[in-house]
């Protein structure tokens, strides 16, 4: 008896460490993506047509003196710094529940419809109404929605199934493409303007978009932070999950509705970036396992990180020209995601 109860306390002892070790190890790696961000952010706010030091950008952004630097700094990057953090926040964090609805880690926003459907609406208010250009994140919003909609009750028959959720995604992304392309030709006149913003920019933003987008983000991420228990056990299958309690169908709409609207308003305040929401989640389950307590704040981090640096090559690396974001990406991301599917390997929960 005294031997069994020794091999249980043994037993005991090392989960209890390898728990430790390991939730060590993800707020280590928590942390680390951190300070890259910070870094990100710092690069951000000092390469551009006229590059500062940065002490300039410190005293930038603690100082009263009103110098050209601080101008440049705080009205004109700042605001396109913390624009990129919070999309690439978002749309990280709708890939990651996507991917928990579906079970699948190829799944990203595109996949509901929001991009495809916000792509359509901003188009059609750009070249066919283009007087109404001021509506635009509001059309593309709207659109997202709609699309999304129109993807699940496509793919609903006695629930939803994850399967017929990509099939249908497929099917309306193929549609509203086809719409997209349509406008195109028949307005090739106007197409030039519009351009930027289907290759995703983040030109011209200003504080104005900032304080449009964030409180719109910070409900995002609350309600990004309700559906972890939920991601979890959605991951361990259907069966499993109802045997737990959890409504399949009704948990599998509410997550993906909370992507929809993450990915909806990143779209309507900067066009289309893809890659985001797909490959983020991916390297973050490869750091720090399949726990969405811990692997969706370190996907935002990662997103917002990324999508930072992107913008800055995207302003940096061919200037005086500027190039859309969504192009930087769709070159960084393509390959990088093809290298992890020929790496291989398993998740570690």
């Amino acid at each position: 008896m005294l031997a069994e109860k020794t091999v249980e306390t043994d037993i005991t002892e090392v989960t209890n460490k390898e728990l430790s070790v390991r939730l060590t190890k993800r707020l280590i790696v928590f942390g680390v993506a951190s300070g890259l961000l910070v870094v990100a952010g710092l690069l951000s706010m000092r390469f551009g047509s006229v590059s500062y030091s940065t002490g300039e950008i410190i005293r930038s952004l603690i100082g009263v003196e009103a110098t050209t630097a601080k101008v440049i700094v705080m009205d004109i990057r700042l605001p396109r710094t913390l624009l990129a953090m919070m999309v690439g926040a978002n749309l990280a964090i709708a890939g990651a529940l996507l991917q928990a609805v579906m079970r699948n880690p190829l799944a990203d926003p595109g996949l509901t419809g929001v991009s495809a459907g916000g792509g359509l609406a901003a188009v059609t208010i750009m070249l066919v109404f283009p007087e109404m250009t001021r509506y635009v994140p509001l059309a593309a919003f709207v659109g997202g929605i709609v699309a999304a909609f129109m993807v699940y009750t496509l793919a609903w028959k006695r629930g939803i199934d994850p399967i017929r959720i990509i099939l249908a995604g497929v099917a309306v992304n193929a549609i509203l493409g086809g719409g997209i392309a349509l406008l195109s030709i028949l307005y090739s006149d106007r197409i030039q303007g519009v351009l930027m913003w289907l290759n995703g920019s983040m030109a011209a933003k200003s504080w104005y978009h900032v304080n449009i987008l964030a409180p719109y983000s910070i409900v995002g991420l609350i309600a990004a932070i309700f559906c972890i228990n939920t991601s979890n056990v959605l991951q361990l299958g259907d069966d499993a999950a109802k045997n737990l309690g959890v409504k399949v169908n009704l948990a599998r709409i509410l997550l993906s509705m909370t992507a929809a609207f993450l990915a909806g308003i990143s779209v309507a305040m900067v066009g289309l970036i893809g890659f985001i929401g797909l490959v983020v989640p991916h390297i973050s389950r490869l750091l720090v396992g399949t726990d969405y307590r811990f692997m969706l704040p370190v996907s935002a981090v990662i997103g917002a990180t990324l999508l930072t640096l992107a913008d800055t090559g995207a302003r940096t690396a061919f200037s005086p020209v500027e190039l859309p974001v969504g192009i930087i990406m769709a070159i960084i991301g393509g390959p990088f995601f093809l290298y992890l599917l020929r790496r291989g390997g398993t998740y570690r929960v």
